[in-house]
């Protein structure tokens, strides 16, 4: 771990109160970001900021007029944004059979709104950087962006529009001479706060083993080893990578499923 490879960068990390998230704050500080915490919860988000010494900002990420004073503060505070990490995201756990439509519009409002909302207000502050356009966003989606899950239909479907959604972004930024790049990557089964609580039973090795066998590999990722990869997407080092889809799955999508 470089850490100076983030020195003097500014990150916005969305969803960093637990999980994904959380370990990106850490990683994204080790490595030397002054980090800003977004999240809805704010006891768990205020504890995550004073243990790594980084600032919170409670957010919910579908809130259009939140994004513009998250933007204002960073503003104000930093002078610059060097980083979106668009991470946060909700379960809708319904299939088209039992969907209601408040369920819908939640996950839509949360997972794509609220990604959407990210990128055009993060643009407005990168674009307008001391020495000139710069910056790295990164949305968080799914293998569910590749391959369907028949019991959870708004969660797939925002997932999938993720994908798309940062090519577009990606290229309008691309054409418009803004230097600032987008790309989305695509998390198999990682041990978090959602697999825990579906392991939350009395005998939740069975649960455990359907997970872990998911991924050739024979286990779940970790929050860590996503952090890393959103780390390096986040550097310099990145500097020609833009509108890419990066899959860490430990391989789940790419055996054949008849051999």
């Amino acid at each position: 771990m470089d850490a100076s490879r983030l020195s003097g960068k500014v990150a916005i990390v969305t969803g960093g109160a637990s999980g994904i998230g959380a370990a990106t704050v850490r990683r994204f500080k080790a490595e030397g970001a002054n980090v800003v915490l977004v999240d809805v919860q704010r006891d768990l988000g205020e504890r995550v900021a004073r243990e790594e010494a980084v600032v919170f900002h409670q957010l919910d990420v579908a809130d259009e007029a939140g994004w513009r004073g998250l933007m204002t503060a960073v503003g104000r505070q930093f002078g610059r944004l060097d980083i979106l990490f668009n991470n946060a995201g909700v379960l809708g756990g319904k299939s088209i059979a039992d969907m209601d439509l408040a369920t819908w519009n939640r996950v839509i409002s949360v997972n794509q709104t609220g990604v959407m909302l990210g990128c055009q207000s993060a643009i407005g502050l990168m674009r307008d950087n001391p020495g000139g356009s710069s910056g790295s966003i990164i949305n968080t989606a799914s293998t569910t962006s590749f391959a369907a899950l028949a019991g959870d239909l708004a969660y797939c479907t925002t997932k999938s529009a993720i994908r798309i959604l940062t090519k577009s972004v990606a290229v309008w930024c691309a054409r418009n001479k803004l230097n600032i790049r987008c790309n989305s990557i695509h998390p198999g089964a990682i041990r978090t706060a959602i697999h825990d609580q579906s392991l939350n039973v009395s005998n939740p090795e069975p649960a455990l083993q359907v997970l872990n066998s998911m991924s050739p590999l024979g286990r779940m990722g970790t929050s860590e080893e996503v952090a890393a990869l959103v780390a390096f997407l986040a550097s310099d080092e990145a500097s020609f990578i833009t509108a890419g889809e990066y899959l860490i799955d430990g391989g789940t999508l790419a055996p054949h499923p008849g051999i």
